[in-house]
């Protein structure tokens, strides 16, 4: 069997990386923004969490602390550290924790977020990932959000 070390992965990155997405982000927040709907599953001890970056949306991600499996769907244009990297098509990876991610979709993207969990309700399994809660979309407007919660 051979060990194939995925080029597409997002390691963690480094403080001054992650320094710089806030800072982006700080500029980003000032301007409108576009609401996006987020699906949630929690199946089979596994939290998903999916959203659709429409074409021409720039979005910055929270601060992940844990590592997850990340698919891309689409084409966008997102960093790795200090490296952009285009997407084009399907693409699923492993995706480190340590990492906060801007996203700048070309066309409409779907990205999902998938890892491990023994949370019961999607808060729980949204302060497993990330300590900035505040700043999901999915803690702005309820409205937004699809959750199916199977209890498997």
């Amino acid at each position: 069997m051979n060990n194939i070390i995925n080029r597409a992965a997002i390691p963690p990155m480094t403080p001054e990386a992650i320094a710089r997405v806030v800072a982006y982000e700080q500029e980003q927040l000032r301007k409108p923004q576009i609401p996006i709907h987020t699906q949630h599953i929690l199946h089979a001890g596994l939290y998903a969490r999916t959203i659709t970056i429409p074409a021409g949306v720039e979005l910055t991600g929270a601060l992940v602390k844990r590592s997850t499996v990340l698919q891309v769907v689409g084409d966008v244009l997102v960093n790795r550290d200090d490296e952009c990297l285009r997407l084009t098509g399907v693409h699923v990876f492993p995706a480190s924790a340590g990492r906060k991610q801007v996203f700048a979709a070309i066309r409409d993207t779907t990205v999902t977020m998938c890892f491990a969990t023994s949370a019961r309700t999607v808060e729980e399994a949204e302060a497993e990932f990330t300590d900035d809660t505040a700043l999901l979309f999915s803690r702005r407007d309820p409205e937004l959000n699809t959750i199916i919660i199977t209890g498997e």
